[in-house]
């Protein structure tokens, strides 16, 4: 069974910094493309991220600069380390192998 676990959300000032990261389990994660994505509070799903398995990135442009994904293939492990925080970042945020969703972690961006 697919699944999927992030971690590392919370409540954070503008400004500050987070690292999420995605715990993979049930396939061999190391062959996949794994992908980052959002939904604001009354707003659509947003991709945020993309890491191929040659570690090549991709970013939607509201967080380029911003925002690092990482993976750790012997971790079976996902990051997203996030940086200058903005309060328009607020969502929950989840990971994807394209096949699977996990439930998210909340990211909380406020004074």
């Amino acid at each position: 069974e697919v699944q999927l676990v992030e971690s590392g959300g919370g409540l954070v000032q503008p400004g500050g910094s987070l690292r999420l990261a995605c715990a993979a389990s049930g396939f061999t994660f190391s062959e996949f493309g794994m992908k980052w994505f959002r939904q604001a509070p009354g707003k659509r799903l947003e991709w945020v991220s993309t890491i191929y398995t040659d570690g090549t990135t991709y970013y939607t442009n509201s967080v380029k600069g911003r925002f690092t994904t990482s993976r750790d293939n012997v971790k079976n492990t996902l990051y997203l380390q996030m940086s200058s925080l903005k309060p328009e970042d607020t969502a929950l945020y989840h990971c994807s192998n394209n096949y699977a969703r996990g439930q998210g972690t909340q990211v909380t961006v406020s004074l």
